[in-house]
């Protein structure tokens, strides 16, 4: 199994080899970065990197510059190191998309001990946020949808309509139910465009497609045999 990566951010050496001892010993793969622009040249090398421990007060580039240009591209999740713990401190980390802070000095266990808890909630939340049914991969954050591993485009309101489908799989949806929840309650229009996006739906799933079942006289039904 491949190991997570974990990129730790700090300008003192001493610092970053506890860290990286301690991590290395719960099996994960660390990599050192002495400031923030090392840091971003690392983390553009290397894009599956699972966390990011980085120091506030660093030369060159301090912590608060590598958060916003990491947030620019990328959700992975970030431990903010800071020697003050000002209140101040915390709320703009938390603005900036930090998702846990920590003042030091630290325990290095309790500091691994949130490296895993947060691992653990960004798998349970990306688990959340993809489906899975009959060749059919979907994919929530990235609005991203695989048929048996091939990307397919799908316009803004089939992907919501194929996740609304995918979510009540094995559900009879009425019309009026897939109109205020796909196109929410302010939309007055026909309910007959349901039908038109089906069929169109429909069509780029291929054979899949036959997994929407229609409900006559009322609705469809997303069904994998």
């Amino acid at each position: 199994m491949e190991k997570m990566k974990i990129l730790v951010v700090d300008d003192e050496s001493r610092m970053r080899k506890l860290v990286r001892d301690f991590l290395e010993r719960e099996g994960f793969q660390v990599f050192e970065a002495g400031d923030g622009m090392e840091a971003m040249d690392i983390f553009y090398e290397n894009r599956d990197i699972a966390l990011i421990i980085l120091d506030v007060m660093m030369p060159r580039m301090d912590g608060w510059q590598v958060c916003r240009e990491v947030r620019q591209s990328s959700r992975v999740p970030i431990i903010m190191l800071t020697a003050r713990g000002e209140e101040r401190d915390e709320l703009q980390g938390f603005s900036l998309g930090v998702d846990e802070y920590i003042s030091k000095p630290f325990s290095p266990k309790i500091l691994v001990a949130r490296v895993e808890a947060i691992l653990r909630r960004t798998r349970d939340a990306q688990a959340q946020e993809t489906l899975e049914a009959g060749g059919i991969e979907l994919d929530k954050t990235a609005h991203i949808v695989k048929l048996d591993g091939e990307p397919v485009e799908l316009s803004y309101k089939e992907f919501e309509l194929l996740t609304y489908f995918m979510e009540n799989r094995g559900v009879a949806l009425s019309r009026e139910k897939i109109l205020n929840n796909v196109w929410n309650y302010d939309y007055f229009g026909d309910a007959r465009t349901i039908d038109t996006h089906v069929k169109k739906l429909r069509s780029k799933l291929g054979d899949k497609g036959n997994y929407i079942k229609t409900v006559w006289g009322m609705g469809y039904k997303f069904e994998v045999a």
